[in-house]
């Protein structure tokens, strides 16, 4: 497998079109979401959050460690029968420019990101629809969108800010200090667009 680690902020540049295939599918997806917000899990564990049959879940947790997104975590099994898992790292991007000579890797590449932004769109529209459920968070979720005149370079120094500031606040030690949290789902993009 190839891939470039990103040693600021831990995110690996996935360069590798069986990784973005293996990310492509929407129970991969998941899993991978519910492997970052729960921390390990066994494949029953995992395809109890995700609404999959076990034998299901095991498949596909065979493909992500196949293609380097997910490893064993034996040092959490109670016994020789029990798999435990968890992500190989903290996050992933990619540029499908990193794929130009390579069609499938495109093509992969097109679909891992379809994915996302659908799964993002759904993420909006259940929060959407439950918000005034939850007043306090009603108050506290955001949303933004801002039009700024940049170069590529600077684009990309955006998003590493960004990331930066993600991944601080995620990988952060939480205190103990008896206030209830949530998990809580924050994205951004940025791409040259036309008003």
């Amino acid at each position: 497998m190839t891939s470039r680690e990103r040693p600021s902020d831990g995110v690996r540049t996935i360069t590798d079109a069986k990784a973005l295939s293996a990310m492509a599918n929407p129970f991969r997806s998941r899993m991978m979401d519910a492997l970052t917000v729960d921390g390990p899990s066994t494949a029953s564990g995992l395809a109890a959050r995700t609404g999959q049959a076990v034998g299901s879940a095991s498949h596909h947790l065979k493909v992500l460690s196949e293609a380097g997104l997910v490893q064993e975590a034996p040092e959490l099994a109670r016994d020789r029968r029990e798999r435990w898992w968890r992500l190989v790292d903290p996050g992933t991007r990619w540029s499908r420019a990193d794929f130009a000579s390579d069609t499938a890797a495109v093509t992969a590449a097109y679909a891992a990101e379809a994915l996302t932004v659908q799964r993002q769109f759904e993420r909006v529209q259940e929060w959407n629809a439950n918000a005034a459920t939850v007043p306090e968070w009603d108050d506290a979720a955001f949303a933004t969108q801002n039009w700024m005149h940049l170069s590529p370079t600077e684009l990309r120094e955006v998003a590493d800010e960004l990331i930066e500031i993600l991944m601080r606040w995620s990988r952060r030690e939480v205190p103990d200090d008896g206030v209830e949290r949530e998990s809580v789902f924050v994205f951004s993009r940025g791409f040259p667009a036309q008003p």
